[in-house]
């Protein structure tokens, strides 16, 4: 029973971050199941159940909320659809292994240039300006995200808001309601994928349920944040977020040496939190302008 309080937590928490930041629900729950020795491919099946339930809910929040540009989510559920069911059906054939550190540090790049695209690029005017991804660039992103989310318990959040955002005239929260609410097509694929190659019985029915039961109170609270943050503030907070997720798979690679990888963490937040902290200054020196243009206009 303790177990299943954990996995419910773990579920609202996961979905909390997910749908505040459009990513991490896989990740943050596949890691958790990988930890009791479920094996890889029980455990990506099981967190794609769960978030059949909790994408859908957090789909009907989003859009609740205006978070959502359907036409951006027409483009995306149909190639992430078709690429999740392929990477569920070969999971046990994948080198996943290999080819993460280099997609890790594609994204952690983007990480950088969304810090760098919100500090000093991003104009309020871009939230009155939101444009769709053409099809030729959604087709393979939605492709290649759907894919690596079946494979590694957890991809299409990482791999599609960070490519989303660092195009211009994409806002944050249309960003992040866009990928939450798509990701339904892309876990109910996934899933069918691994029915099909694993079967019913070898899911835990009480753990998906405990991670659905937290994942649905989660969701509607998620929305809600990304409607009334900042967008130049969400922005660096999901690049920062972006950055942190990623460097762990590239330091367990790359870096073999473990005393270096706590001073490292060190450094990034410490430069994640300095851009939180100027962007924020940013946003309320902006906004103070705002009140006096109006107030003097009025008088």
């Amino acid at each position: 029973m303790k177990k299943l309080f954990v996995l419910a937590f773990v579920g609202f928490l996961a979905q909390l971050i997910d749908g505040a930041l459009g990513m991490a629900y896989g990740v943050t729950s596949s890691s958790l199941l990988l930890a009791f020795s479920i094996a890889p491919a029980v455990a990506s099946a099981s967190v794609h159940l769960s978030e059949v339930v909790t994408t859908a809910a957090s789909g009907v929040s989003h859009i609740k909320f205006g978070n959502v540009d359907k036409k951006m989510v027409i483009r995306l559920i149909i190639p992430g659809s078709i690429g999740a069911f392929i990477g569920a059906c070969f999971l046990s054939n994948l080198p996943g292994d290999i080819v993460k550190p280099y997609v890790s540090t594609f994204l952690l790049l983007l990480g950088l240039y969304v810090i760098f695209r919100f500090l000093f690029l991003f104009q309020k005017s871009e939230e009155k300006d939101s444009k769709p991804l053409p099809l030729k660039q959604s087709i393979p992103l939605g492709f290649i995200a759907g894919f690596a989310d079946a494979t590694g318990g957890g991809g299409w959040g990482p791999i599609a808001t960070p490519i989303l955002l660092s195009k211009k005239g994409m806002t944050v929260r249309k960003v992040v309601g866009t990928v939450d609410t798509s990701e339904f097509a892309i876990a109910l694929s996934a899933t069918a994928g691994f029915i099909l190659s694993l079967g019913w019985n070898t899911v835990n029915w009480l753990w998906v349920g405990a991670l659905m039961i937290g994942g649905i109170f989660a969701a509607p609270i998620a929305a809600y944040l990304v409607r009334i943050v900042p967008p130049q503030l969400m922005g660096v907070f999901v690049g920062g977020f972006i950055i942190i997720v990623n460097i762990r798979t590239i330091l367990n690679a790359w870096v073999t040496n473990h005393e270096y990888h706590p001073a490292i963490y060190a450094l990034l937040i410490f430069g994640w939190v300095a851009a939180i902290l100027f962007s924020l200054r940013k946003h309320l020196k902006v906004s103070r302008n705002e009140v006096a243009n109006t107030e003097s206009n009025a008088s």
